[in-house]
């Protein structure tokens, strides 16, 4: 999904930022999440990528905490940057898609366009309501929930998630010896 893969790279651009981590490889979350021209895209596509990313997270990470028509207005502005041409395509033995930039668009705009019209779909479909940073201590990352009920609490890292509950049952056990 590419809401997902859109918040891997904030996320991991944001760390590598923070020297959290060694640095983000743009190039294989790309990868994973489905963009094929990833593997074959020179490493100046890439160096792009994680520079154009980088300059969105500020607004992405706010996405939680705003408004729709404050995140519709940013996101048309980012989107009038890139010349969109929706195409129907099959390829590498994917089923039928649609690319929103033509065949001979730069890596870089092709993984923009893609990511801000998942994001434009979504605040046509649930507002800023889906978009949610991860609860655990000491973790901001940003995730984009998929529940039925919206109840995700916790981003990608399962370590956020297992940490909380852990510290919260320790000291479910401290008051209970307590009392």
């Amino acid at each position: 999904m590419t809401l997902e893969a859109l918040t891997d790279l904030v996320n991991a651009v944001a760390d590598s930022d923070a020297g959290a981590r060694a640095g983000a490889d743009v190039r294989e979350l790309l990868n994973d999440h489905g963009f094929t021209r990833a593997a074959q895209a020179s490493q100046a596509s890439m160096d792009r990528v994680e520079g154009r990313i980088r300059d969105l997270i500020p607004r992405l990470v706010s996405l939680p905490d705003s408004d729709v028509a404050t995140a519709a207005k940013w996101v048309n502005h980012e989107l009038s940057q890139i010349r969109i041409e929706p195409l129907l395509i099959e390829h590498d033995s994917s089923p039928l898609h649609v690319h929103w930039t033509h065949t001979d668009s730069t890596f870089d705009d092709q993984v923009l366009a893609d990511v801000l019209m998942a994001v434009a779909q979504t605040l046509v479909d649930h507002g800023t309501s889906r978009f949610g940073r991860c609860r655990a201590q000491d973790c901001d990352h940003l995730f984009y929930d998929t529940t039925r009920n919206r109840s995700r609490r916790f981003c990608n890292d399962a370590r956020c998630a297992s940490r909380t509950h852990t510290a919260s049952h320790r000291a479910r056990q401290r008051r209970a010896q307590r009392a």
